[in-house]
């Protein structure tokens, strides 16, 4: 097959994670005695919100209407009004600095398309870099490679304390960078960044000319204090309008409600703008209905709570039992084991559990270092009692 017109830059992608392990698995079977906990994929797994149902069935009719791609407005001043609400904002323009999106995938994929300049080796002999943690959401990965950049890594380990970090990064890399993902709280870690990390990020970003992209989705996820935001930083220093500064975030994790595939996109106008014009070509537009539901769910706080007390629940549940430190956000648990593949590969075979090696979370830096090896992920979405159990099973596990 003659495929000289086919992009190359997909040749650089790797397997996705969940492919690399239904590989690991194949010609494996789980203990039959044993129900299957499936720990691997971070899909909450809760009771639905009870306005739910009954918003959807009252817009029924909006399935036969082409949604817009930016979002409608009451959803879009919803949005705004939780940011608002939620981070002590003094004001967020709905109409200038705020998008929906069709989950936050989607979005977190398609910026870099919008801020890398794919033209950059041409003009100045080096690629642009796109920055961003390993281990991290492979998302961040696969956009830096499909948008004609370079990935820089920044290791989390537990000598940085699992921070992605900053003050080992050369000069000749930030004169370079695009754009920089950060995820707080950290898929998979449970890291939290602080305000003095996000300002020292921004001050960085306007000495080198780059955009900081934050990835928030497990913002309603937290053990102790509710993590800060970027905007929040951006606007505490006096960053007029969150400049160089986007946030996404997402109901699939606040509201336990992943098959929605709605999230927001907020920020700079100007960011807002350009990538608005983008996504109006590629259409990642959430249908009318599910948009009405989305404006309820970001204006509703009783049932966010009712599940972070369960995520709680669920932390304290899995560490009595296995030991360890709770950490201080998201619903994932890291935990080192000598060897990550076979460490999973036996849990699913003697425990019949599924979890994710560490390694298929990361990236192998220059060194050939890859820092989610010997760690594993499990999620816990199904509540204490099915933490605890995960716990039990997960200590009996043997390589």
């Amino acid at each position: 097959m003659n495929n000289k017109s086919q992009q190359p830059r997909l040749d650089r992608l790797g397997a996705y994670p969940f492919e690399r392990l239904k590989a690991l698995f194949a010609g494996s079977h789980g203990n039959t005695e044993l129900d299957h906990i499936d720990a691997g994929a971070g899909e909450p797994r809760l009771p639905l919100p009870a306005f739910v149902a009954p918003t959807l069935q009252q817009q029924l009719a909006g399935f036969s209407k082409y949604p817009s791609t930016i979002g409608g407005m009451e959803l879009r001043t919803a949005i705004a009004a939780w940011l608002v609400r939620r981070y002590g904002l003094s004001d967020v323009n709905p109409s200038t600095q705020v998008l929906s999106a069709n989950g936050t995938r989607e979005a977190l994929f398609a910026i870099a398309h919008a801020l890398v300049n794919p033209d950059a080796e041409k003009l100045s002999g080096r690629k642009a870099y796109v920055m961003m943690p390993n281990p991290m959401y492979q998302i961040y990965l696969g956009a830096a490679y499909t948008a004609g950049a370079e990935p820089y890594l920044l290791a989390c380990n537990h000598q940085t304390g699992f921070a992605p970090d900053l003050s080992n990064v050369p000069d000749e890399v930030w004169a370079d960078t695009a754009l920089v993902y950060v995820c707080s709280p950290s898929n998979p870690t449970g890291w939290i960044a602080d305000e003095a990390y996000y300002a020292e990020l921004l001050a960085l970003a306007d000495k080198h000319d780059f955009y900081v992209v934050s990835d928030e989705c497990y913002s309603e996820i937290y053990w102790a204090d509710k993590p800060a935001g970027l905007m929040q930083v951006a606007e505490n220093l006096g960053r007029e309008g969150f400049s160089r500064c986007l946030v996404m975030n997402s109901l699939s994790k606040r509201s336990a409600l992943p098959g929605m595939r709605s999230g927001l996109i907020a920020g700079d106008a100007e960011l807002i703008k350009r990538f608005s014009k983008l996504r109006s070509y590629t259409g990642p537009a959430t249908p009318l209905p599910l948009q009405h539901v989305a404006a309820a769910a970001w204006s509703d706080e009783p049932h966010v709570q009712a599940h972070l007390e369960v995520y709680r629940q669920s932390l304290e549940a899995f560490f009595d039992v296995y030991g360890g430190d709770i950490p201080a956000g998201s619903f994932f648990v890291w935990l080192p084991v000598s060897n990550d593949e076979a460490f999973s590969l036996a849990a699913y075979q003697q425990q019949n559990v599924t979890i994710l090696p560490g390694s298929y979370l990361g990236a192998e830096d220059a060194q050939g270092i890859n820092p989610g090896s010997g760690y594993v992920r499990a999620a816990l979405v199904d509540g204490p009692d099915a933490a605890a159990e995960l716990a039990r099973r997960l200590k009996q596990v043997r390589v």
